[in-house]
């Protein structure tokens, strides 16, 4: 009688990391803009650089074509606003999900259920690669603490989600990995589990993990200094305002934590509605004028098109440039609500030393 392995179907090998490294190696140009972008928004989270940081992107990639698209388009406008908002492109391969439904394109690249994780991960890793090399940093979430052993090395920053801020593995993961990290308040709108996230990330910690070579291993990890907080509503509606903001600064105080507070403007914050994307980003950078420094960033959801689809689709093929997880906001709508912003901000800068580039065109 099969008892050990009763509920496995089959298991299917994975390269090592450093197999896949090795085929898609990160450049030398490539780690070098890493370390830099990695930097710039350590000194845009913790430091005196005084502009934006705005994570954009879809909710998820589905299609590396319509992603690559998105990324030609994001960069100039990267390029364009770069001396008071620093965007970092949002590259997210791997979905939470609450019952069941599409886990992402690491887990599911063919969106039929196949689970080929290894197409999976060398289409994740060339993305990276692709993105980078456009002059754009880059964003993602972890869920499986073996991913990050794949792709990290190609990551300027990272979020720990609203269903994975009280999870002891993710904190332990955070605590090794080596970029900025934001961990998001729950999904019933409770920041306290994210802000004992982020101490318990600055901590150091054992557990399991693997070796570059595939090997189970012990990490051992000294603890990562540089996460702060990213409010994005809760069940009970949206925490964005004022009030929310000086709840969120002093409970980061009394935790003696970095006083940095990052805002979703997707998700509870938006009631899930795209459109209302470009208000709230208009009402963060008010209360930044107005002297909330402890608002350092915000985050966008945003796609070529418009809206959402369903996967899989009722008839034909999937739409070119539409989500198939949470909708976004369109191309066009993106482009005006940030350079609306970046006008609106325009007073924080009158009398600042112009900052050093994000990077180079």
């Amino acid at each position: 009688m099969r008892t050990p392995d009763l509920n496995v179907a089959a298991i299917s090998p994975l390269p090592a990391p450093a197999e896949l490294l090795a085929t898609l190696p990160r450049t030398p140009a490539q780690a070098d803009f890493v370390a830099h972008s990695r930097q710039t928004l350590r000194e845009i989270l913790f430091g005196d650089d005084p502009r934006l940081l705005a994570i954009v992107g879809p909710c998820s990639i589905h299609d590396v074509a319509a992603a690559r698209e998105y990324a030609r388009r994001l960069a100039d406008l990267a390029y364009e606003l770069d001396d008071r908002i620093v965007i970092v492109m949002r590259a997210y391969f791997e979905k939470p999900r609450t019952v069941g439904g599409w886990k992402g394109l690491l887990l599911d690249p063919h969106l039929d259920g196949s689970g080929d994780i290894a197409r999976g991960l060398q289409l994740a890793r060339g993305l990276l690669r692709d993105i980078l090399d456009l002059g754009l940093p880059t964003a993602t979430e972890f869920l499986d603490p073996v991913s990050p052993q794949y792709l990290a090395d190609l990551v300027c920053w990272t979020a720990v989600g609203a269903r994975t801020a009280e999870s002891q593995p993710h904190r332990q993961l955070a605590s090794a990995l080596p970029m900025p990290i934001g961990f998001k308040n729950s999904t019933d709108g409770n920041l306290r589990n994210a802000v004992h996230g982020i101490k318990a990330a600055a901590q150091r910690h054992t557990y399991f993990g693997l070796t570059a070579d595939g090997r189970s291993a012990a990490i051992h990890t000294r603890g990562n200094p540089d996460c702060h907080l990213v409010l994005r509503g809760g069940s009970a509606g949206p925490n964005y305002s004022a009030e929310h903001l000086v709840e969120a600064d002093v409970l980061l105080a009394k935790a003696g934590l970095h006083r940095t507070i990052m805002v979703d403007c997707s998700h509870d914050n938006s009631g899930r509605v795209p459109e209302r994307q470009p208000r709230i980003l208009a009402d963060v950078t008010r209360q930044i004028l107005a002297g909330r420094t402890a608002l350092r960033g915000v985050m966008l959801e945003s796609n070529l098109f418009a809206g959402n689809q369903p996967h899989p689709p009722p008839t034909g093929p999937l739409r070119y440039g539409v989500s198939i997880t949470d909708a976004c906001m369109d191309w066009s709508m993106t482009q005006q609500c940030l350079r609306a912003a970046y006008r609106s901000l325009a007073p924080r800068f009158v009398s600042a030393p112009a900052p050093e580039p994000a990077f180079a065109k």
